[in-house]
């Protein structure tokens, strides 16, 4: 027993060592030498099992402190949390854009794009702090020398857009300055040795129109890289010669690896760059105005200083030569050892490039009949049109990070030493309504885009809604404008930067959601798309729940089954007809940004539509008791389709039954006499602006446009024929076999009313408040020109009504065919005659109004020309 123990001992010290004969015979001549031995033995591995206690109690003593801390930290977090207010807590639920749908190749797929649609051409990565690029060029006119880089109207461009996009991975675009003519062209392209996201190109060619003098000859671009990270850039070298290197700049990144920029060309080029330090890069066309404007002076050159500023983080590089000229710039990433890179190079860069960007263009045009068919409906003036629709959508699709801010809450708790609260920082990836005007997400918005985009991509299109979704709080609330990152902050005036949590915007999203779930329903989508859609659904259900409550509560009427948009100012004295509660200043030519010193909100999105004269509690909104018709229907067949049962108090089916009820709808908004639909409220059509004169200081005399009330008002149906008027139409809640559908389509075609050549005015011509501006300096927005949004739903219940069975089926025919007409023929006209889609149109004479390059909701010109609509 002892020697075996001695021997176990001995075993683990020296365990290649056997006990042999010599051995016992040594231990039998000295048994006290072997009790010392043993002893030594049992002392040694008495220490040693101490030791092991030890170190198993210090591993115990760290577990137990790392988990107090993060008890500790998680209780710290959950007191947070519930300090925090609740207008900028997330929703408690899983994150929709976490789905697998949304991660691995999908997510790589659309990693670089031209995702920054405020610029003339701008390439950043799907990621909060990217790599970014873009293009700046000089301009020339009257003489002298203009930077172009951000979109706006003051630099005069003849037109610029794309006339295609895939919203993957190709563009083409043409921008016409005086006369020069630029085409850029983005293609990307992913091999095996590439890093995360691929490799891109981006092809300039420039065109001479014309030119005669000698300073116009040359062209100036300027391309540029930006860390938004903070992170140093690395030149290619201190002089840049393409011909001897194309390298211009390279880098690394923990997402993409090591990545390399390079300039190819035969054109005889110079080159110059200067390398800049700064944490912002939306006054990077200021910086580059400033670099050459003190060149200019010190040495009488027009070019960069070849200054490489200690750790740049921005490198622009000005590219000069003669016109015509054509460039290639390539960016490689995962640039390492054994990456074939000039191989990769060579394939993104003169005739190779040349073949791909023709490749990708054909497929494009294959793709955009495949979806459209309008090859044998249409002519080819008017086809070019829908493809800039499409491509201009797809090309404006841009990506945000950043927090919103939000005004605090009325009668809260929060205490601030800011007027506004920030939202939680988050991404957003979205197209946008206008690149000069409003380069940002819109909500209301964003419903009528994703009705073409779902239609070209259905995964950017869920993509686009999921980021959405994953917007709203844990109220049920999502900001109704995104001004995300100091980019898109820098495009908005201070006062409309805050987004006021009382304020709704119209649940669109709903439009897209219910054409998926019908697409499904008609088994439009294959088996892998449908189960996509599901899956979306399933996880967005509770948001969308969330969503339709935060309406169903905070924007009710007083009467079972009224709602009214909440937040009219009942105390201006400066508004015809009061608006909304966000205090605007006159900014801009669109209005939409209007009304100096007054108030006014955009939650309706029908702007300065004329409502009750008086706003009270007892108000009832036509166009809101619809939308939420809409979002009702929508949510019971998401429910039926996911087969989720109903919770109490959260019945779809019986809201949807009692908003379309068709006799309580016609007691509540139905005037008999005029055959038409209204809002109610306390309201008198008695109102006028008048001037009034206010003396200020000694002898200054100061003249405002007041409102003066001239009877006392009183509740009744607010008397203004225009598109509020047919929500009820639109949502289709009229049976077909009603005299009131005649009703409704005799408004529609009366020239005196709603009818013009052009499409169908906002606002009727016998309306007192037609062209009637709201305040002096609030010009009519919503109050008679031709607006596509709503002529494209207009449109959409006359084709339903056409092929309904009943007597005015062939009435509603020979409408819409009139009106689908007279819209596409007017777009088009416009188009080919300026060169851009506008924001809308003139009732008189059909001219484009307010915004240009608005190819947001005008592009739903695409849809009429296919006649492809929405569904109920």
């Amino acid at each position: 027993m002892t020697g075996g123990g001695r021997r176990s001992a001995r075993s683990r010290t020296k365990p290649s060592t056997d006990v042999n004969e010599d051995d016992d015979a040594f231990n039998k001549a000295k048994p006290i030498s072997k009790l010392r031995r043993v002893k030594t033995k049992d002392h040694g591995t008495a220490l040693r099992i101490l030791n092991a206690d030890l170190k198993i109690i210090l591993g115990f003593g760290i577990i137990a402190a790392l988990i107090i801390f993060f008890l500790v930290n998680h209780l710290i977090s959950i007191a947070e949390e519930a300090r925090r207010p609740r207008v900028v807590t997330p929703f408690p639920a899983p994150r929709i854009m976490d789905l697998p749908q949304f991660q691995g190749e999908h997510k790589e797929s659309l990693y670089w794009g031209t995702y920054r649609p405020h610029v003339y051409f701008g390439i950043r990565a799907r990621t909060p702090l990217s790599l970014v690029a873009g293009l700046m060029w000089l301009g020339v006119k009257d003489g002298r020398y203009f930077i172009r880089h951000i979109c706006q109207d003051s630099d005069d461009l003849s037109t610029y857009g794309w006339t295609s996009h895939n919203g993957r991975d190709f563009g083409h675009q043409v921008l016409v300055d005086q006369d020069m003519t630029l085409a850029t062209s983005f293609l990307k392209y992913k091999e095996d040795d590439s890093g995360y996201g691929g490799d891109w190109a981006v092809r300039i060619n420039v065109q001479n129109q014309g030119w005669n003098e000698e300073m116009q000859k040359n062209v100036h671009l300027f391309f540029y890289l930006a860390e938004e990270d903070g992170n140093a850039l690395s030149l290619g070298g201190d002089i840049l010669d393409i011909h001897e290197n194309s390298l211009l700049a390279s880098g690394s990144r923990t997402d993409i690896g090591e990545w390399q920029l390079h300039l190819k060309s035969k054109a005889d080029l110079e080159v110059h760059y200067s390398g800049l330090r700064t944490p912002h890069i939306h006054n990077l066309s200021d910086l580059v105005q400033e670099n050459l404007a003190s060149q200019l002076i010190r040495f009488n050159r027009l070019q960069l200083p070849d200054i490489y500023q200690s750790s740049s983080n921005i490198l622009v590089f000005q590219i000069s030569g003669r016109i015509p000229l054509e460039t290639d710039i390539v960016f490689v990433s995962g640039a390492g050892e054994n990456s074939r890179v000039e191989e990769r190079i060579s394939n993104l860069a003169g005739v190779s490039l040349t073949n791909q960007l023709n490749k990708k263009q054909r497929e494009f045009d294959v793709k955009f009949e495949s979806c459209f068919q309008l090859a044998d409906k249409l002519d080819s003036n008017s086809i070019h049109v829908g493809k800039a629709a499409i491509g201009n959508m797809l090309g404006g699709i841009g990506y945000f990070y950043g927090q919103s801010k939000i005004s605090i809450p009325k009668n809260s708790n929060v205490k601030s030493h800011d007027d506004f609260l920030l939202y939680w920082p988050a991404e957003l990836y979205t197209a946008v309504p206008s690149r000069p005007f409003f380069p940002r997400g819109f909500l209301w918005d964003e419903g009528f885009h994703q009705l073409l985009i779902w239609r070209w991509d259905l995964h950017i299109s869920l993509d686009i809604v999921g980021h959405w979704l994953d917007l709203i709080n844990i109220d049920g609330w999502i900001p109704r404008e995104q001004i995300l990152g100091a980019e898109a902050l820098s495009k908005v005036p201070a006062e409309f930067v805050l987004q006021h949590s009382s304020n709704g915007n119209p649940p669109t999203l709903f439009l897209v959601l219910r054409d998926l779930v019908n697409g499904i329903k008609k088994n439009k989508f294959t088996a892998s798309e449908s189960s996509e859609i599901i899956s979306f659904l399933q996880q967005a259900f509770v948001r969308l729940e969330a969503w339709f409550q935060w309406f169903n509560t905070t924007q009710l009427g007083k009467d079972v089954g009224s709602y009214y948009w909440h937040g009219r100012d009942n105390l201006t004295i400066r508004e015809l007809n009061p608006k909304k509660g966000i205090k605007l200043v006159l900014e801009d030519i669109c209005s939409k940004w209007s009304g100096f010193g007054y108030f006014q909100t955009l939650s309706s999105g029908l702007d300065d539509y004329p409502r009750a004269s008086h706003p009270t509690e007892d108000e009832r909104h036509l166009d809101l008791r619809c939308w939420m018709l809409l979002a009702a229907d929508c949510m019971n067949s998401v429910a039926e389709l996911i087969w989720k049962e109903n919770k109490p108090g959260k019945d779809y089916a019986s809201t949807s039954n009692l908003l379309s009820d068709f006799d309580t709808l016609n007691q509540m908004h139905f005037d008999h006499a005029s055959g038409a639909y209204f809002d109610f409220g306390n309201h008198t059509e008695k109102v006028r602006l008048s001037w009034k004169e206010n003396m200020i200081g000694n002898n200054y005399v100061n003249r405002e446009l007041v409102r003066e009330v001239l009877e006392r008002p009183e509740l009744k149906l607010v008397p203004h024929v225009g598109y509020v008027s047919l929500f009820p139409f639109m949502t289709r809640i009229i049976p077909s076999e009603s005299w009131i559908l005649e009703k409704q389509l005799d408004l529609i075609s009366n020239r005196s009313i709603l009818w013009t050549n052009y499409g169908l005015r906002s606002l009727a011509k016998t309306s007192s408040m037609y062209m009637k501006r709201n305040t002096e300096h609030d010009a009519p927005y919503w109050r008679g020109p031709i607006w596509m949004n709503m002529n494209y739903m207009i449109l959409s219940s006359l084709r339903h009504y056409s092929l309904e069975n009943g007597p005015y089926r062939d009435k509603a025919r020979a409408i819409y065919e009139e009106l689908r007409d007279n819209l596409i023929r007017n777009v088009v006209q416009n188009y080919h005659q300026t060169g851009f889609l506008w924001e809308q149109y003139d009732q008189k004479q059909g001219k484009g109004k307010g915004a240009r390059v608005f190819t947001g909701w005008t592009s739903l010109v695409l849809l009429i020309m296919a006649e492809a609509y929405n569904e109920m």
